[in-house]
């Protein structure tokens, strides 16, 4: 046996280590390998089949599995866990998306945990999904199957109504991910919120409620690696330009710190996501939320039934991300918020960012938040 060769601990012949494997410390030949082991969906670590804690789909070392995924209490069938139903919030039997919609068929406000299969509006990669939050006009499926009618009317399934636990007298209105081209060109934003605000909803004026934007992680990039830069780069963002977002978000400083806290300023945009990583005491109550699989969640805004409101926002995270694609580390830790909105030029963003005085220090007259 030379430098380059290896006895496989299975099955005892002598393998060149070009094809080594090695699993739990024992080096096994590529046949065995391949016959014997599986990765790990979740880390990609090699295991033995034999402790798959997943199943022949999905495989899954014992650690991922008890970190990240759970089993549907119903079928059996694995799942991650922002793939999750349950049933009148018994979080002691988790569902997958079939077993809880035999339960809540003709439900028209689902319950909190409802998350039906996606279904992506537009072309690209920057897929934006919104949770507004609207109180005061009552809980009833009455009223949210009228607003759904208004929302949904052209026969497609732009919107569906989610109970939520932090509102008084409403609940939650979300969308399916789309791009903001189609948000702005296809979804009747206008008769929506027009709709919702005839039936006696606010949003703003509530002082309950949020509009959430969520962010498709793959617009950063195809590997964990690209799309971490970017998410850092949003963060020192964020953290940097602190003041002006909290006047942009119409929130107090309290009503952030409960529902959207900061991470804290860094110098450098890495170690605020390295903080942010850690496990930062805010959890998904943070200004940028990260504990989503598959999207990162912008939570600093007060909700809205103004039209131009919304639009802006999902405009202003566009951009935001924007700068985080195409800036470097060093570019956007130069970027000022003066140059920042220099380059804004949606006409939506422009007349709120000067109705709120953060656009070159110009002022205009606005309609009322509702």
């Amino acid at each position: 046996m030379t430098e380059n060769t290896f006895v496989c601990s299975r099955c005892g012949e002598i393998s060149s280590t070009d094809t080594r494997c090695l699993v739990d410390e024992e080096e096994v030949c590529e046949l065995c390998a391949e016959e014997e082991t599986v990765l790990c969906t979740h880390c990609g670590t090699r295991i033995w089949r034999d402790d798959n804690a997943g199943d022949e789909d999905t495989p899954l070392c014992q650690s991922c599995y008890d970190r990240y995924y759970t089993s549907c209490d119903r079928c059996g069938r694995i799942l991650h866990v922002d793939d999750v139903y349950y049933e009148d919030d018994d979080e002691d039997a988790p569902l997958c998306y079939d077993c809880h919609e035999n339960h809540t068929h003709g439900r028209i406000i689902q319950d909190y945990y409802y998350k039906p299969t996606p279904i992506f509006y537009g072309e690209g990669e920057r897929f934006m999904g919104v949770e507004l939050e609207i109180d005061e006009g009552g809980e009833c499926d009455h009223n949210a199957r009228s607003i759904l009618e208004t929302a949904n009317g052209s026969g497609a399934e732009y919107f569906y109504c989610k109970h939520d636990g932090s509102l008084n007298d409403g609940f939650e209105l979300v969308t399916h991910p789309m791009t903001l081209a189609y948000h702005q060109s296809e979804v009747p934003w206008a008769e929506l919120l027009r709709k919702a605000a005839e039936l006696g909803y606010k949003s703003h004026q509530a002082g309950t409620c949020g509009l959430h934007i969520h962010v498709s992680r793959r617009a950063f990039g195809e590997t964990e690696g690209q799309q971490d830069a970017c998410i850092a780069r949003i963060l020192y963002f964020v953290e940097k330009h602190w003041e002006e977002l909290l006047k942009f978000s119409r929130r107090t400083p309290r009503q952030l710190e409960q529902w959207a806290a900061r991470y804290g300023y860094k110098e450098q945009p890495r170690e605020i996501l390295n903080h942010a990583k850690k496990g930062y005491h805010g959890g998904r109550y943070t200004c940028v939320n990260l504990q989503n699989y598959s999207t990162i969640e912008f939570r600093m805004f007060r909700g809205t039934l103004k039209y131009n409101t919304v639009m802006a926002t999902l405009q202003l995270v566009d951009r935001i991300c924007d700068v985080a694609l195409f800036l470097s580390d060093e570019e956007v830790k130069a970027l000022s918020w003066t140059t920042f909105v220099a380059g804004c030029t949606a006409p939506e963003l422009v007349q709120y960012l000067k109705e709120r005085c953060l656009y070159v220090n110009e002022a205009v007259e606005s309609e009322v938040e509702l």
